[in-house]
């Protein structure tokens, strides 16, 4: 069987730096680029007349197209290369940005979005994988993660910001019109910086059959999931694809139990760490989307902020969790352990949406928001350790699948998230509506229901990674593999 040729390390420091650079870029590319489109929906639907039902596509086609595709990305970048993988996604998703920048029909900007869902999930699905094969000293490794992780956690909420200046000064079509002097440079600069490797080749995992099963089951879930607030929980619509999804996927794990070149080998999923990583990231991600999307419908509906305003009332939650992720993460990680840092993390998330909770419907922002946006600090701690656990058994022939399958469980958190969280908040407020509340005390409440739903499954996160996780130190790279990385 063919095996991957060792990853050529970046040359210098310097290097391997503006690699990260380059991953980094190209994961905030993708995550403002979610964020930003939520801001702009209005003047998109009243630009090029959309539906109420059919503007839920800007957003469905791309998370179907993305969450779907992640993890035969991320195993296609270990049999082909992970550099062609990240070049090429990045390639695709600009690309996509100028085709749905002109867009000037709802069909044509919905074929748009589903092609940046395309290449998004090419560019991420092998970022980590890049990543962890770049970094091999522990100390850089958790600094590198830490940068990784902040980009993730805080563009949400910068996209916002800048999705609402865009929007108002210029028009809808910069907030994509903005990916491509983005998407370009970080091409420019990927070629040369990025390490080179041939991959495994796909006589090593090419189960057509495979793929076809996953990704069929995964578009089919996500589709299902998304579509839960039109038709219900228990609908017939519902209960039937979501059956189907299930069969599709449990056929795929068993096609790869047997397959003699698996698409995914199961070994992936035996390590303890790995499992429970993704596992709690689920959990972590389905209840903090609510923070990310929620909150943003209270500050609006409740509180009568503006798009532009309801960004900058969230961007202290990004510079907590940048300072955080990038000023102490990684020494905390490497003093008491990813498992620790995690744990203290969720306690802090816990408290942000506990206090969500019981946030009045005449809130003030310095007493009843401020401190929840610092609180978000927990964010910072949680996300880097929980993406070392989550890649740090991975082998080199397979940290494009673990990096894809990591991946894959944030995406299936957030979608299975708002459509959980939503629904419970939708129901709440009409049933308070039909007793006589007013909208506002009745839109509240219902956020209420969710936020509380919310901190339950971080409390169940902190169980499980209680429970399952293990005390995790990095093994010490030798001064001999230290001297290569930086010869």
């Amino acid at each position: 069987m063919p095996s991957a040729s060792p990853a050529a390390p970046a040359t210098t420091t310097r290097s391997r730096r503006l690699a990260l650079g380059v991953i980094a870029t190209g994961m905030l590319m993708i995550i403002l680029d979610g964020s930003i489109v939520t801001v702009a929906m209005p003047a998109i639907q009243s630009d090029l007349g959309f539906t109420p039902a059919g503007l839920s596509w800007v957003v469905n086609a791309y998370l179907i197209a993305f969450g779907s595709l992640l993890l035969l990305a991320g195993r296609l970048g270990d049999l082909l290369g992970r550099k062609r993988m990240f070049l090429a996604g990045t390639a695709v998703f600009t690309a996509a940005s100028l085709l749905a920048g002109v867009a000037t029909t709802p069909a044509l900007l919905i074929a748009a979005r589903f092609l940046q869902g395309v290449g998004s999930a090419m560019a991420s699905a092998v970022g980590l994988g890049i990543l962890v094969t770049l970094f091999t000293d522990p100390r850089e490794r958790a600094r590198a993660i830490a940068v990784f992780s902040f980009t993730g956690a805080a563009g949400a909420s910068i996209g916002q910001v800048l999705g609402g200046v865009l929007t108002d000064a210029l028009s809808w079509h910069w907030i994509f019109f903005i990916n491509l002097p983005i998407g370009l440079a970080a091409l420019a600069v990927a070629v040369p910086v990025l390490p080179a490797d041939r991959g495994l080749g796909l006589r090593a995992g090419a189960d057509v059959t495979g793929a076809l099963l996953v990704t069929a089951g995964l578009m089919l879930g996500i589709y299902t999931v998304v579509k839960v607030e039109e038709y219900g929980w228990t609908s017939a619509h519902t209960l039937s694809l979501g059956a189907l999804a299930a069969v599709l996927l449990g056929a795929f794990i068993a096609r790869q139990a047997t397959a003699k070149t698996p698409l995914m080998p199961l070994r992936v999923l035996r390590s303890r760490t790995v499992a429970g990583a993704n596992l709690v990231q689920l959990l972590m991600v389905a209840a903090l989307f609510s923070f990310q999307i929620l909150v943003a419908l209270y500050l609006q509906k409740v509180l009568g902020y503006g798009s532009a305003r309801t960004g900058l009332a969230m961007l202290p939650a990004a510079a907590v969790i940048g300072v955080v992720s990038l000023g102490v993460s990684a020494r905390l990680n490497a003093r008491f352990g990813e498992r620790r840092v995690l744990l203290a993390g969720l306690v802090l998330l816990v408290g942000v949406l506990g206090l969500l909770a019981r946030v009045p419907v005449h809130a003030h922002y310095p007493t009843d928001l401020l401190p929840v946006m610092l609180l978000a600090a927990g964010f910072g701690l949680a996300l880097p350790a929980l993406t070392t656990l989550g890649m740090s058994d991975a082998k080199t022939d397979d940290a494009g699948l673990a990096s894809g399958l990591f991946n894959t469980t944030q995406q299936i958190g957030m979608a299975v998230g708002i459509a959980l969280l939503s629904t419970l908040a939708a129901s709440r407020t009409d049933d308070l509506r039909a007793h006589g509340q007013s909208r506002a005390a009745a839109l509240t409440g219902g956020y209420h229901l969710a936020f509380t739903v919310g901190a339950g499954f971080l409390v169940t996160a902190f169980v499980v990674a209680f429970a399952v996780l293990r005390p995790h130190r990095p093994k010490p790279v030798t001064a001999l593999e230290r001297t290569a990385a930086t010869v």
